[in-house]
């Protein structure tokens, strides 16, 4: 392309074009804050710009689930709590039982009572948590086990469960988000027995005692309930152990969010006061550039030849 400009004309329209982009480029950042609002802006700095933002976003995912598993955990917790207290109670009325003095009509009201700890064990076991069974690990969408009276152990198994389910944890790895209901209050032998520390066993077998009017029958099933109430105070210890875990991994995650967040504004928002002071320095040397050019003379060698 042929310009019809002298080289002075064209060096003058590229120093003003320079200087209109600066000043294009201050107003930009200074408006919008930012150093790069679209990738053209600083094409080499995107990539790394899109992996910060895809690990602010991965941790503020975990940060999410941590808050949903800490409210089942300290659920979890709360509940077992309760359940150990009415162990409590029960080895109390066993302890009660377990007297010769008893009469029958004794005997009938304690076994109805443990049968009611029994009915409220159960629905221990049937916890929820924003309409998700807490215990029912992978399968967390109904019970796990049903009252029954007339079935083995008081108790009707609705459905075998595993719990697979492990917590991320920010700092990297993960950790095991809870129990089933069967691990905490069903607990079996290889041959599918009630193994030491089955509360619906030890319950039951309590009731029977004491509706057999029998102290020392009594006296033995007492022993058992105190075995169950060991095991759920391990159960509750489990959670215990969740909840400081999960409170470790939301302070990782808070700091490791703002550490992220420090990195994007490195990278992203501009420096408004540089800016202001470029943006008033393109707009002098603009100035100054067409006052220049206006005091150019105009005139060619062909005024001064007659």
């Amino acid at each position: 392309m042929i310009s019809n400009l002298d080289p002075a004309s064209q060096l003058f329209l590229a120093n003003v074009n320079r200087i209109e982009q600066r000043l294009a480029e201050a107003n930009r950042e200074i408006s919008s804050g930012l150093k790069i609002s679209q990738p053209s802006d600083a094409p080499d700095q995107i990539s790394p710009l899109l992996q910060l933002r895809a690990e602010q976003q991965h941790n503020q995912q975990i940060e999410s689930n941590l808050t949903v598993a800490q409210t089942g955990a300290q659920t979890a917790d709360q509940t077992l709590a309760s359940a150990i207290q009415l162990m409590d109670r029960a080895v109390t009325l066993g302890t009660q039982g377990a007297s010769s003095t008893m009469d029958a009509s004794g005997y009938q009201s304690l076994a109805q009572e443990v049968q009611s700890i029994q009915q409220q064990m159960v629905s221990y076991s049937q916890t929820t948590v924003q309409g998700r069974y807490i215990f029912g690990g992978d399968q967390d969408g109904t019970p796990t086990y049903a009252y029954d009276a007339a079935a083995p152990d008081g108790v009707d198994q609705l459905q075998t469960v595993t719990a697979t389910r492990q917590i991320e944890d920010p700092a990297g790895g993960s950790f095991t988000a809870g129990e089933t209901a069967t691990d905490i209050f069903d607990q079996r032998n290889a041959d599918g027995t009630p193994a030491a520390g089955n509360v619906f066993a030890a319950l039951s077998n309590l009731q029977a005692a004491l509706l057999s009017q029998d102290p020392q029958s009594v006296a033995d099933a007492v022993d058992s309930v105190k075995s169950a109430a060991d095991h759920l105070n391990s159960a509750e210890a489990f959670y215990g152990n969740v909840e400081t875990r999960i409170q470790n991994a939301q302070t990782f995650a808070t700091q490791y969010d703002t550490q992220l967040q420090t990195q994007l504004s490195q990278e992203e928002d501009a420096d408004v006061a540089a800016e202001a002071t470029e943006l008033t320095q393109a707009q002098t040397q603009l100035q100054a550039a067409f006052e220049t050019q206006a005091r150019m003379p105009r005139e060619s060698l062909f005024n001064y030849l007659g």
